[in-house]
């Protein structure tokens, strides 16, 4: 391996890790843990992968020497996940995004549970490369997929998780004061 498979490999093994908790995290929250606190522990879990997100776009863009994604098959279905997360966020699940603020200003409706698991369905896109030992493959996948759909994903429902976040913490501190 060159110094610089090395650094891709190294680079690939880091963001593997950050999708892996990423996937874990969403499961176990959509599956009924964190109780009353599902919110901000979302917003962590969205938060910290958007973290290895912005590490991918701050890298020089990763190029396939072959030009093209090897086959995979087709993966997993994340649709049971999009529901239970439906499910565990009812009434808040429903959000207004400005998609593109410097193309498309029209406010848009966006579901935090499509929000969720669109990042999720790259992720795993990305992992199925790396596990096949395809670390270059994942990273040129995720560093795509980032910059086209999941990193969009994760910014607006990072916006939506805070502001909830926010009204659920300033809210109550508003009603605590006037009583």
């Amino acid at each position: 391996m060159s110094e610089i498979s090395n650094e891709w490999s190294a680079f690939a093994d880091r963001i593997a890790v950050h999708a892996q908790n990423y996937l874990d995290g969403l499961t176990r929250l959509a599956g009924g843990e964190g109780g009353d606190a599902v919110l901000p522990l979302l917003l962590v879990e969205v938060a910290q992968v958007s973290s290895a997100g912005a590490q991918l776009g701050a890298s020089q863009d990763v190029i396939l020497s072959e030009n093209w994604e090897p086959h995979l098959s087709a993966d997993p279905d994340v649709d049971p996940l999009r529901t239970a997360l439906a499910e565990r966020l009812g009434p808040v699940d429903d959000y207004a995004e400005v998609f593109d603020p410097y193309k498309d200003t029209v406010v848009t409706p966006y579901r935090l549970s499509d929000d969720l698991t669109a990042v999720a369905a790259d992720l795993i896109h990305g992992l199925r490369h790396y596990r096949a030992g395809r670390p270059l493959e994942a990273l040129w996948w995720w560093q795509y997929s980032y910059f086209n759909t999941w990193g969009n994903h994760a910014g607006a429902a990072m916006r939506a998780l805070q502001a909830l976040v926010a009204h659920t913490r300033l809210d109550v501190a508003e009603e605590r004061t006037t009583v």
